[in-house]
């Protein structure tokens, strides 16, 4: 079977790590999970596609699978058959004189089409290793660990004075295993990224790979093979120019670093603080920068050198300068645009472009402004609203039909009616005033100026007129008083005191 394509987003990130961050493309493998034929693979085919980073930012998904991978290229590849590795391992152990190439002889006479003996040795071998899993872990200098201890600290809460446990964020430089640890009340996302950030500026530095365990904060889809970042925590590794590389699920050998490093800040750090009462995280993180700058000073027995004599002459020159600018924090969010075209976040709802109805968007959200993005282009943005259930729109997303109706407020509707004549605005006045609410009367009151257009404005005073007259204060009475013609004539409601006349009684008579 072929191998499955990496994701766009994944090849996105493959190009960033090899031609903005410069690493070589081993790490570009460890840091995405692939091979490191994969990564020279995409690279090549961006090269000849001529690409370069940036990638402009018009350039959407669709159109950079088409510029990688051209229809020409993507015809089926014929099959070749892949040997039973675990019978291969098991005649070269139990019978004497097996050797690889008999064995490969005797696949070809199987399968005419099958692998040359030097990949059948490669491939071999590929399988073998995986029957051990114990490796020696080598890194290069700069690179980090970072992991949560297993050991919490009794803290008391100076907000609401009870006692809590604090988790203990671990940072380990692997090189030089310069170590740095700070308390936080939980492992949340803010509480995460901000350890990141402070341990970047204790150390002075931010390392090109930062290898992590697989808590929801950092990964947000754990795989063997091709983990997802948790969003905000992929953006915070952009800004800070870092390649983040997931360890396996239940595989602690994979930090076996970072293990170690826990063990040290738990036991010449955290124990020694056992029986000391704290009273909020300043003060136990204080306590600890002193113990642990005795650690870090302190000679190891291995090599009689200290960790921090290790980090000036290893890992700091290979570290990557702190960003000036902290790092915004942004939530992101999946969703699927309804029928309204306004996406909700946070109990508010945010307006897209209708032709999006029926498509998922990703929502980027900071302190004070909504993204929304589809198919990694930003589409809409907002300022962030706290207003639980009311809609932000802009009429830039609306259909040419309902921007021209919500475009028609009350107060241009009146204004309308008064460049027709009075008679039209105390009419629309009269509508206005006799709804519960502005909008109930909005499209009636339209519909009373659009008679403008239909009749000549002369006839419409004299229709609405007559509507005031009477009382029929409707849309629908004016509309009927101009098409039956009726007019209000000048002595059946005179102006004036009434005449006197033997007939007329007076006031006086009912008194």
């Amino acid at each position: 079977m072929a191998q499955a394509r990496l994701s766009m987003r994944k090849i996105k990130e493959v190009l960033r790590l090899k031609w903005d961050c410069g690493l070589r493309n081993r790490a570009v493998a460890r840091s995405c999970k692939v091979a490191p034929s994969t990564v020279s693979e995409y690279v090549q085919r961006a090269k000849r596609a001529g690409l370069s980073w940036p990638l402009p930012e018009e350039l959407t998904a669709a159109m950079l699978e088409e510029l990688l991978f051209p229809v020409s290229e993507r015809a089926p590849e014929e099959r070749i058959p892949m040997p039973d590795w675990s019978v291969v391992h098991t005649e070269m152990k139990k019978t004497k004189g097996v050797t690889r190439q008999l064995l490969w002889r005797e696949y070809r006479a199987e399968h005419e089409n099958g692998y040359g003996y030097s990949q059948f040795c490669k491939l071999y071998q590929t399988w073998r290793r995986k029957l051990d899993p114990r490796m020696r872990q080598t890194h290069e200098a700069g690179e980090a660990m970072v992991d949560y201890a297993g050991l919490t600290m009794k803290v008391d809460d100076p907000a609401t004075g009870e006692t809590r446990q604090a988790e203990i964020f671990v940072f380990n430089l692997a090189s030089s295993s310069y170590l740095y640890a700070e308390a936080h009340w939980s492992q949340d996302l803010v509480s995460w990224i901000r350890g990141h950030e402070n341990a970047h500026r204790a150390v002075g530095g931010v390392p090109p790979l930062t290898i992590i365990d697989n808590l929801r904060s950092g990964v947000s889809q754990a795989c063997r093979y091709d983990p997802d970042l948790n969003p905000t925590f992929y953006d915070f590794a952009q800004h800070c120019g870092t390649a983040v590389v997931p360890t396996r699920v239940a595989t602690p050998r994979d930090k076996a670093k970072a293990e170690n490093g826990v063990q040290v800040v738990e036991r010449d750090v955290l124990a020694p603080l056992r029986h000391v009462h704290f009273i909020g995280l300043r003060a136990l993180n204080k306590a600890m920068a002193e113990r642990l700058a005795v650690v870090n000073r302190r000679p190891m027995l291995h090599i009689e050198r200290s960790r921090h004599e290790l980090l000036e002459e290893i890992d700091r020159p290979a570290l990557l300068p702190v960003p000036i600018r902290r790092f915004e924090m942004a939530h992101w969010k999946r969703a699927k645009v309804p029928v309204d075209y306004h996406v909700e976040f946070d109990h508010h709802f945010y307006s897209v472009p209708y032709t999006l109805i029926g498509q998922h968007v990703e929502i980027r959200a900071t302190a004070d402004l909504i993204e929304v993005l589809a198919d990694f282009t930003r589409v809409a943005s907002h300022l962030r609203s706290s207003v639980r259930g009311r809609h932000s729109t802009d009429p830039a997303h609306m259909p040419e039909g309902h921007r021209a109706y919500a475009e028609w407020t009350p107060e241009r509707i009146t204004a309308e009616a008064e460049r027709i004549g009075p008679q039209t605005a105390a009419m629309v006045a009269a509508l206005f005033d006799g709804a519960a609410h502005p909008r109930q009367a909005a499209r009636a009151c339209l519909g009373l100026v659009r008679l403008a257009q239909q009749h000549p404005p002369e006839r419409l005073e004299e229709a609405c007129r007559y509507a005031l007259a009477v009382g029929a204060l409707r849309y629908k009475s004016v509309k009927h008083i101009l098409l039956a013609g009726l007019v209000l004539p000048p002595e059946e409601f005179p102006a004036g005191p009434l005449p006197t006349h033997a007939n007329v009684r007076g006031a006086t008579y009912y008194s």
